[in-house]
C-alpha cells in the first residue's frame, strides 16, 4: 500500500514503488487520508477537499496502472496516520510506503510527521522514500542478526532479483576496549586485555558467521552478495558504508526494545530514516 496526498514527496514514493522489483503476484493500492474540522463541513472548501482528494486517487491510481493494471486507489475520512494505518490493517497490508517531508534543521524532526508516525505505528514494513528512486538493484542490509535484521533478509529474499541485482550486508561490531589506567599488580591489565581480546574476537567471529549464512539465503534467491564486518559505533559506519556503496536502497530492521515511545524503532533505525538520502525500508 502507498499512502500519498499529491505531494512531491508523495509522487516520490509511488515512483519508488513502481521502481521496486517486487514479485508476479504483488498487488497495489493507494490510500488518501483527508479530515475537514467541523466548522466547514458544509463549506466550499469541504466541495474543494472532495475533487482534490479523488483527483489525487485517479493520479495516483492512473501511475500505479502502468505496472499494475488492477491498482486500486482509495480515499478515506481520517487524520493523515490513523487513517493510513487503519487502511492497513483492514487490507492486510505487507508494506506501506510512504514519503518524506522534512520538518526543519533538528534531528527529531527531520523526518515529517506523517511519515513518522507510519512508521512508528505500523505493525508492517514500511517505506520511507525521501528521494525517488529510478531502477533498485544494489541494496545495503544492515545486518546485526537480530530477528528483525533476519526478517529484513527475508523481505530482500522475497525480492525478484535483477541481472545486476547486489546486495551488500553490513555487520558491525562495538569493540570493547581495556582501560588505559587499569590495575598492573600481578599482571592483572595484561590478564583484562587478553579478556577483551578474546571477546572481541568472538563477537566479530558470530557476526562473520550470520553475514555468510544470510548472505547465503539471499544468493539462493539470485542475488548477488557482498558482506561487510565493521567495527566501531554502530550507525555512524553504516551510514559510512551506505556512502561508499551508492546503493539504490538501504534495509534496516527495527528493535523494539522499550515501550517509550521515540525508542520504538531502535537507534540505528531512526538515525538511518534520519539520515539516509536513498530510500530506508523498515522491516518488523
Amino acid at each position: 500500500m502507498v499512502a500519498t496526498d499529491g505531494s512531491s514527496q508523495a509522487r516520490a514514493a509511488v515512483a519508488t514503488v513502481l521502481a521496486m522489483p517486487w514479485p508476479a503476484e504483488t498487488r497495489v493500492r493507494a490510500v488518501i487520508a483527508r479530515q475537514l474540522r467541523a466548522p466547514y463541513s458544509r463549506s466550499i472548501l469541504l466541495s474543494a477537499l472532495d475533487q482534490s482528494a479523488e483527483e489525487d486517487a485517479a493520479r495516483a491510481r492512473r501511475t500505479l496502472a502502468r505496472r499494475w493494471p488492477s491498482a486500486e486507489a482509495v480515499v478515506v475520512e481520517s487524520a493523515a496516520v490513523e487513517g493510513i494505518l487503519r487502511e492497513a490493517e483492514r487490507s492486510g497490508a505487507d508494506l506501506v510506503a510512504v514519503g518524506w517531508r522534512g520538518l526543519g534543521t533538528a534531528r527529531r524532526l527531520l523526518m515529517g510527521s506523517v511519515s513518522r508516525g507510519v512508521v512508528r505505528g505500523a505493525k508492517c514494513a514500511v517505506l520511507v522514500v525521501r528521494r525517488r528512486a529510478r531502477r533498485v538493484r544494489r541494496i545495503v542490509i544492515g545486518f546485526d542478526a537480530s530477528p528483525n535484521a533476519q526478517r529484513a533478509v527475508q523481505l530482500v529474499a522475497k525480492l525478484v532479483a535483477p541481472p545486476d541485482g547486489r546486495v551488500t550486508l553490513v555487520s558491525v561490531v562495538e569493540v570493547l576496549a581495556p582501560r588505559s589506567h587499569g590495575p598492573t599488580v600481578g599482571g592483572v591489565r595484561s590478564t583484562i586485555a587478553r579478556e577483551v581480546r578474546r571477546i572481541n574476537a568472538e563477537r566479530a567471529t558470530a557476526a562473520m558467521k550470520a553475514l555468510k549464512r544470510a548472505a547465503a539465503e539471499l544468493r539462493r534467491s539470485g542475488w548477488g552478495t557482498r558482506t561487510q564486518l565493521l567495527t566501531g559505533e554502530p550507525l555512524r559506519e553504516l551510514m559510512r558504508a551506505v556512502g561508499s556503496s551508492d546503493p539504490h536502497l538501504l534495509v534496516v530492521g527495527a528493535r523494539g526494545t522499550s515501550g517509550v515511545r521515540h525508542l520504538l524503532l531502535g537507534s540505528v533505525a531512526e538515525g538511518a530514516l534520519n539520515r539516509s538520502r536513498v530510500p530506508v525500508l523498515l522491516a518488523r
